[in-house]
């Protein structure tokens, strides 16, 4: 029987969706999670973003994520209260995006009274800089962020990321921030204090480092001044057919080379500016036409079919309707009933030693515990012979076979947090994200090396080359096991069987390792084998669905799937790593992107199957709030820069909002005073504030409607970020390693802070194959002489092959 988290204790303050993933991402551990509630309750109780009929019930969605844990209403500074914080390993602060930030906890003072307690605060910009106080809405931090900026037709009016993935994501990447601080405090006695912004969690998944992107290439790490990325959308990506749309993506060469074979293109082959990505955008309309010449008169089926046999990325567009359908979701059973049997809810998106999770239990009714909540399990216990200067992870050892984003974003986490991670390349297959550095080609000889995304998942890590496809190479991965307690990879399944190294074979070399494979859609089911990347997660899952302009196609959010699927990979592992400590022995993990990316969007299956109601994109606005959306300000250049965010969370706001107006008379219709009210008449509100903002000056008037506490932002310019954003510079969330290829470039740290660490990015991204001798020579013991052999026979090396 799985122990994973069992005895570790947690206390939940918070409501919404941010905290409650979090604390659920632990339930599902096997930790104990006592949720704290006001007497009202979590606010989610009560809410569907269908406006359907709850009946009374909790809604479905506080439902998947409270599912398990226990209530009681009360507060910090109650007795009974008190008495479980004193039990407590973690507590987690967090609330709705739409909160003034009332009732924040007073971490230090929890921390000087409990000394080994963690303390996570989940907050929309972090507790520290000039805008902590600062009321936001999931819309205008991804205005600020860069998020929004990135996304749209060009000349086009740009759009957010549907289905609230900021808060989502800020959920994960808590649980990852709090598990290993939990680990230190039970080994030293010595607690920590994470102060999670999830502004700074959606510039990380959102963004795809645009800001570095930006300088390098100017090819200058100093030089922001010409920001080449505009707003733009991916092709091919989200495409009609004959019965709905299919969607793709093209992130190598030989993927677009291979779709024009499949559109029956193949004279395209030599286009060299359509096989570029600014190349298409440039000739969009051009494009457009060649594919919708072939598409819309296949059904999604036949294309799918197409795709699949050229290894091309490819889904169907499923939604909260369809998606629990998908044949390879079906067929692993990744659906299954909720606890009240009201509705049909995703596993949580791993599965340690081939184990099914168990099914869930129910969510707590408000108050059902206050009278009786406590820990029930044994107290893991603490030798408290850590060392309290030590990080988390320190003294685990990696074998780091990722690729592209996903897998690297889970091993770097691991590794800031102390791990020693091994990246393994090869120098006849180096990390395709390596090689999008060749559109820096122009400015750096060593492109290959400056490639944003590597240069910060692979901070932090060490680096070697070894050619798998020869008996040299393989042997000498199988050695480099048997030294470390874990391998983490996420290539198709098909591709460790070829090199026959299984499961059944690490346990062999290493009976005391951890293997997590991380497959687009799992081990096992007809479509194990097919090739997945964010964009493909987006549009099966539903993300996509949601995400876009309401007159247009669905889009995809572009990219969060890939961090997203990391965090929930760390995840899975670090429960397995405490299964290791009970267990004694190492443990198989199989977390799945594409099930990551199903919890996320797990409202629209909630939505469909408890009340029947289809969740749809809206563009930029949002059941949560009206009026919402982007409203075009005099100056600024073109592009993001001639947009204000505005979100009307409350009628309180919007009452301010009149004030600010000037209490036009179409503004004080009654039919507006309520959010409903203004729902309705979004339309006719839109072309008012239109009007009014289009001669204002948008900084002005941003800050003019914040003083009065409605949440507005300037659509940020992401390539601008570091220079324009004073709260990234205020909690130093760009560090700056200096790059022996690129010089000192900034990038994105992690997306919180612990109180005890001063910078993530110790040390910069390692160069292909750079620690080849203090890996193969200083771990294994190889001589000098070996090393040159290696060299000689090409098993090893510095720079990719045919270059």
């Amino acid at each position: 029987m799985q122990t994973g988290l069992a005895g570790i204790r947690v206390v939940d303050f918070s409501d919404q969706i941010a905290g409650p993933y979090c604390s659920k991402l632990f339930v599902d551990g096997g930790a104990e999670v006592i949720k704290v509630e006001s007497p009202d309750g979590d606010s989610l109780r009560h809410w569907s973003s269908t406006g359907a009929d709850l009946g009374g019930e909790d809604s479905a969605l506080f439902t998947f994520l409270n599912a398990g844990k226990q209530s009681l209403v009360g507060a910090s500074g109650d007795a009974h209260v008190e008495r479980l914080l004193a039990e407590a390993d973690l507590v987690i602060q967090a609330h709705g995006l739409e909160s003034d930030g009332g009732g924040i906890l007073d971490a230090a003072a929890l921390r000087s009274t409990y000394p080994s307690l963690v303390v996570l605060s989940i907050t929309p910009y972090g507790l520290s800089g000039p805008w902590s106080d600062r009321i936001a809405t999931e819309f205008t931090i991804q205005a600020e962020s860069g998020s929004i900026g990135v996304r749209g037709l060009m000349g086009k009016e740009p759009y957010q990321a549907g289905g609230r993935i900021s808060e989502w994501a800020a959920g994960v990447f808590g649980a990852v921030a709090a598990l290993p601080a939990v680990f230190h405090a039970r080994a030293t006695g010595h607690g920590e204090h994470i102060d999670l912004s999830i502004l700074e969690t959606a510039n990380m998944i959102f963004t795809n480092f645009s800001e570095s992107m930006n300088r390098l290439m100017n090819g200058s790490p100093e030089d922001p001044e010409h920001a080449f990325l505009a707003q733009s959308v991916e092709t091919p990506s989200i495409e009609p057919t004959l019965d709905g749309y299919v969607g793709f993506c093209t992130n190598t060469r030989q993927q677009f080379s291979d779709f024009l074979l499949m559109i029956e293109r193949p004279d395209l082959r030599d286009d060299e500016q359509l096989a570029q990505f600014a190349g298409r955008l440039m000739r969009f309309d051009e494009w457009q036409e060649i594919m919708h010449a072939w598409l819309p008169n296949k059904t999604t089926a036949e294309v799918i079919e197409l795709a699949t046999l050229l290894r091309i990325p490819v889904a169907p567009i499923c939604n909260g309707e369809t998606v629990r359908n998908h044949v390879q979701l079906a067929a692993r059973g990744v659906y299954g009933p909720d606890a009240t049997g009201r509705f049909a809810r995703p596993r949580r998106p791993y599965r340690i030693d081939d184990v099914d999770p168990p099914p869930p239990k129910r969510a707590p009714k408000l108050g059902a515990h206050t009278q009786s909540a406590g820990f029930g399990s044994a107290r893991n216990s603490a030798d408290r012979s850590g060392s309290p200067d030590a990080l988390p992870l320190e003294g685990l050892r990696v074998v780091d076979l990722t690729a592209w984003w996903a897998g690297p974003s889970a091993t770097h986490i691991l590794a800031s947090l102390g791990a020693e991670v091994i990246r393994v390349e090869s120098i006849g297959r180096p990390d395709g994200l390596r090689m999008v550095g060749g559109m820096m080609a122009a400015h750096y000889p060593q492109w290959w090396e400056a490639s944003t995304h590597c240069l910060h998942a692979n901070s932090n890590k060490l680096d070697i080359t070894l050619d798998l496809t020869t008996p040299r190479g393989l042997e000498l991965l199988e050695k480099l096991i048997v030294e470390c307690d874990a391998i983490i990879e996420n290539f198709t399944p098909r591709v460790l069987e070829n090199f026959k190294l299984s499961w059944d074979r690490v346990k062999q070399l290493n009976p005391g390792a951890l293997m997590m494979r991380m497959p687009a859609f799992g081990l096992t089911g007809p479509w194990r084998d097919n090739t997945g990347f964010a964009q493909t997660m987006e549009q099966l899952s539903g993300l996509a669905w949601m995400t876009g302009h309401t007159d247009d196609q669905p889009r995809i959010p572009r990219g969060p799937c890939d961090p997203m699927a990391g965090m929930h990979g760390a995840f899975a592992f670090l429960v397995a790593l405490a299964e290791r400590s009970a267990s004694g022995h190492g443990h198989h993990i199989e977390s799945t992107m594409v099930e990551s990316a199903l919890n996320v969007a797990a409202e629209q299956i909630c939505e469909w199957d408890a009340y029947g109601k289809l969740m749809q994109r809206e563009g930029n606005r949002s059941p949560l709030a009206a009026p919402q959306g982007l409203y075009p300000c005099a100056g600024g250049q073109s592009g993001a820069e001639n947009w204000l965010a505005l979100s009307v969370a409350t009628d309180e706001q919007w009452r301010a909002l009149r004030t600010a107006l000037g209490n036009p008379e179409w503004a004080m219709d009654t039919a507006f005073d309520t959010r409903a009210g203004r729902r309705k008449g979004h339309d006719e509100i839109d072309a008012h504030l239109s009007e009014w903002s289009r001669n204002r000056d948008r900084a002005e008037l941003a800050a003019e409607l914040r003083g009065l506490d409605i949440p507005a932002s300037e659509v940020a310019n992401q390539c601008r970020l570091l220079e324009n954003n004073p709260q990234f510079r205020a909690r130093r969330y760009f560090e700056t390693p200096d790059h022996p290829v690129v010089g000192a470039m900034p990038l994105p740290s992690l997306p919180f802070r612990y109180a005890s660490i001063d910078s993530w990015l110790r040390t910069p991204a390692a160069t292909l194959g750079q620690h080849n001798e203090f890996v193969l020579c200083g771990i294994l013991g190889l001589s000098s002489e070996e090393l040159r052999d290696l060299e000689e026979e090409a098993v090893i090396g510095v720079r990719p092959e045919g270059l």
